[in-house]
């Protein structure tokens, strides 16, 4: 399930094409990934629906594989060529995404690090911080960050 809905995807694709990717597989969307520029520490409920041009820090809203595509690693590798793409953008200097605990091995693998429990909550959920720094990114291997 899309934690945004159409209209809050359409947003972000309007505001920020360049910091979306998406895999198409016959045609078809597979996979997608949403982001948007942030300009503070940590992300907050303000940060859900905000793109600040001026921002270095790149906000990962949604990963997101439709699940007849799931477990066949396209979630990872969508994930690393997405960092890869924000590695060459001279003013994106990391990436924060919040998520459920359950997916924070998912992350770590792909070189994210857990910052703390987020300030953010949605409803009766809970999330945890994470982040990945993008330095010298030209050279980045596979799985890391």
């Amino acid at each position: 399930m899309c934690p945004l809905n159409l209209d809050e995807i359409r947003h972000f694709l309007t505001l920020c094409p360049e910091l979306s990717l998406g895999w198409f597989q016959e045609g078809r969307l597979v996979a997608f990934i949403i982001g948007s520029l942030w300009d503070e520490e940590r992300l907050t409920q303000e940060s859900l629906m905000q793109h600040r041009p001026g921002g270095h820090t790149a906000h990962l809203h949604v990963l997101a594989v439709h699940r007849s595509f799931r477990q066949q690693g396209k979630g990872s590798v969508l994930l690393w060529r997405y960092l890869y793409h924000l590695s060459g953008q001279p003013a994106v200097r990391r990436a924060v995404l919040m998520c459920e605990d359950r997916l924070v091995p998912f992350y770590e693998k792909l070189g994210f690090h857990p910052v703390g429990p987020c300030a953010v909550t949605v409803g009766l959920l809970s999330f945890t911080e994470l982040q990945c720094f993008l330095q010298g990114h030209t050279s980045m291997r596979r799985h890391s960050c």
